[in-house]
């Protein structure tokens, strides 16, 4: 009879505690998703009341899923602002000998600039195509003031340097390219631009860890979109990017509130929607300098999880799935589900360095991106027809149901994913 008694009262609290277990809800997925993918929101383009609009809606989640900020923050805003060159006048010499402009391309964030031989700019020389492809966006993210010496057979693609308009991060160094056959003793160079400003805002918030505080485990996903265009031939003119990504903003969201309810992780959580992924993932690369990466344990990026994968329902592909052994892990965490995460099926497509986990990722960061997309057939893909009645909602669900319980040993502290190799 005891035996009976205390087996009854063991069932009793197991299901007890089964009740109070959060849950996640393809209702509230749904609600989630549709009011960032609405048409109140206005696509969700940078510098526009819409993403304003989407921005209050995203805090006010946060809130209410009772998130903190950041260390040192007194909100979820992360601002930062981008400096873009209008007008530039450029003139520039080499060993006494001018410089035609054409040869020339200036990369700074400074209305006015005077370089020469002893302005302390450390000097780079790259010989080949190889050596130009492999280093240019590297060169474009140093905080170091550089002179690139881009020697002249590569004069095909130095021309394209010419048109390549990219915002700078307000203090970041200054590069110049400059094509070229020599390694010249002497320079001068002369530079005046206009330059706009702008305001730009990552949202983030954090649950802090209970034993393993300053160990971090990101969750992250990109709020921006490409806005209203011309109509299509339905005369619909708002791009919603309801799977492009409102599908990943609102698996952070669910997530956020689903490890705030379970109350049990051991490593702080950070929840982050990253902004101006469209015009060049601008919010995680600030974001990713603002972190330090010997802190991140791993990230997990969510981007365009709305529509089925090429293998179907509850299953899903993480791109660099070879770089670490993340993606082995959270396989490992379903053993007894039916759901399957995939190596990414698109190496082609180098999107592993497309998204938003790159910036983490170069520095060693186990930063993945999960997605559904199908990225050689997806339909709607940037077009004004990725709207919610497109989605699988219910199956969108249980994707965000597996990469919540897949990541439970990360976040307890009981697996750590290997680095990312940077070399």
């Amino acid at each position: 009879m005891r035996i009976l008694v205390l087996t009854g009262l063991l069932l009793i609290g197991f299901f007890t505690q089964a009740q109070v277990l959060p849950v996640f809800s393809q209702p509230e997925v749904s609600r989630i998703e549709k009011t960032l993918a609405s048409d109140d929101m206005q696509g969700r383009k940078v510098f526009t009341p819409g993403i304003e609009k989407a921005a209050g809606f995203i805090r006010n989640e946060f809130a209410e899923a009772g998130l903190k900020p950041l260390p040192g923050a007194s909100d979820y805003n992360q601002q930062f602002f981008m400096l873009a060159p209008g007008s530039t006048e450029v003139t520039a010499g080499l060993d006494g000998i001018p410089l035609d402009k054409k040869n020339i391309a200036v990369f700074s964030t400074d209305s006015s600039l005077s370089v020469s031989n002893s302005s302390n700019y450390k000097k780079i020389i790259l010989k080949n195509e190889d050596e130009f492809r492999r280093n240019f966006f590297s060169y474009l993210e140093s905080d170091q003031n550089l002179l690139i010496l881009v020697d002249s057979s590569i004069a095909r693609r130095f021309s394209r340097l010419a048109n390549f308009h990219m915002p700078q991060f307000e203090g970041s160094g200054n590069h110049i390219f400059i094509l070229t056959s020599i390694d010249p003793q002497q320079y001068q160079i002369q530079v005046k631009q206009a330059i706009n400003r702008k305001s730009l805002t990552n949202l983030a918030g954090i649950i802090p860890g209970k034993s393993r505080p300053e160990e971090y485990v990101i969750f992250s996903a990109h709020y921006d979109h490409l806005g209203i265009g011309t109509p299509d031939t339905t005369g619909d003119s708002v791009f919603n990017g309801a799977n492009d990504d409102a599908s990943g903003v609102t698996a952070v969201i669910t997530l956020a509130n689903y490890f705030r309810q379970l109350n049990n992780n051991q490593r702080t959580l950070v929840f982050v929607a990253f902004t101006a992924e469209e015009i060049g993932e601008f919010g995680s690369a600030y974001f990713s300098r603002k972190m330090d990466p010997g802190k991140v344990v791993a990230m997990l990026n969510i981007e365009m999880i709305g529509t089925e994968s090429k293998w179907g329902k509850n299953s899903a592909y993480i791109t660099g799935y070879d770089k670490t052994d993340l993606g082995a892990i959270l396989q490992r965490n379903l053993l007894n589900s039916p759901f399957r995460f995939y190596p990414d099926p698109y190496p082609q497509q180098m999107l592993f360095l497309r998204s938003d986990n790159a910036s983490l990722a170069k520095k060693g960061v186990p930063a993945h991106t999960i997605s559904t997309s199908k990225m050689d057939s997806e339909k709607y893909y940037h077009t004004q027809g990725d709207a919610v009645e497109t989605l699988d909602l219910n199956n969108m669900t249980e994707i965000i149901r597996a990469i919540g319980l897949s990541a439970g040993s990360v976040i307890s502290g009981t697996d750590t994913p290997q680095r990312v190799k940077t070399e």
